[in-house]
């Protein structure tokens, strides 16, 4: 299946990129293009991840990239990558826009 990456996705991969180049340019290059492969691969077999949170997003599943973090949802035509996040980040506010203050 063909795999796409949303807005967010690419600014998060941007993200990545920026962060990691602070210290090693080479490294972010070549680990961002690791994530990129792992998102590609995800349309091989894209139900074979698991669900996120079916009560939220029936449709949102998640695949482990090392210490990452890469949300999807499986579209007619394509997966689409919805966002690559660092696992110790607060994930449930970036997917699903969870505000504590409610």
């Amino acid at each position: 299946m063909r795999v796409v990456f949303s807005r967010n996705a690419a600014e998060d991969l941007e993200e990545i990129a920026d962060w990691i180049a602070r210290d090693n340019p080479e490294r972010a290059r070549s680990f961002v293009a690791e994530l990129v492969k792992s998102c590609i691969s995800i349309g091989r077999a894209p139900r074979s991840y698991p669900l996120v949170d079916k009560a939220r997003d029936p449709n949102l599943r998640r695949r482990i990239h090392r210490s990452y973090l890469i949300f999807f949802d499986i579209g007619p035509d394509a997966v689409e990558i919805l966002h690559v996040v660092h696992g110790a980040r607060d994930y449930a506010q970036i997917v699903f826009g969870d505000d504590e203050s409610e």
